[in-house]
């Protein structure tokens, strides 16, 4: 087995959860192979690259191997290499707490944590 299509890759290494949501990708043209845009019928080989937009993360993966049924996940990780690059990190905001059994937030309070939230003006 030399190439398979990328509709049905994409399902059998578990990159996406059903073979019509792997088409559906693809005619939305979240899918690309080796940087052109791919349609379901596209075929993939071993060496090619895939990016293909999964929910919000974009996934970028070299075929190592080509299988056309689904197989198990530890199978599944074997036909490709992540080649994902690492979410940029992510900014650390200070998250308001109130102590434990401090009742609800008078309306003084909730005004302090509105100008918080929002960033706008002193806390005082």
């Amino acid at each position: 087995m030399e190439s398979t299509r990328v509709d049905r890759w994409l399902w059998a290494v578990r990159l996406t959860k059903t073979r019509p949501d792997a088409a559906a990708a693809c005619r939305a043209g979240h899918v690309r192979v080796n940087d052109r845009p791919a349609k379901p019928a596209t075929t993939v080989s071993a060496g090619d690259t895939v990016r293909a937009r999964v929910g919000h993360v974009t996934r970028v993966v070299e075929v190592v191997r080509v299988i056309q049924k689904r197989v198990g996940p530890a199978d599944a990780a074997t036909c490709f290499i992540d080649r994902t690059p690492a979410p940029p990190p992510e900014a650390v905001l200070p998250v308001a707490r109130r102590e434990r059994g401090a009742g609800r937030p008078t309306k003084r309070d909730r005004r302090i944590l509105d100008r918080f939230r929002t960033g706008r003006g002193p806390l005082s």
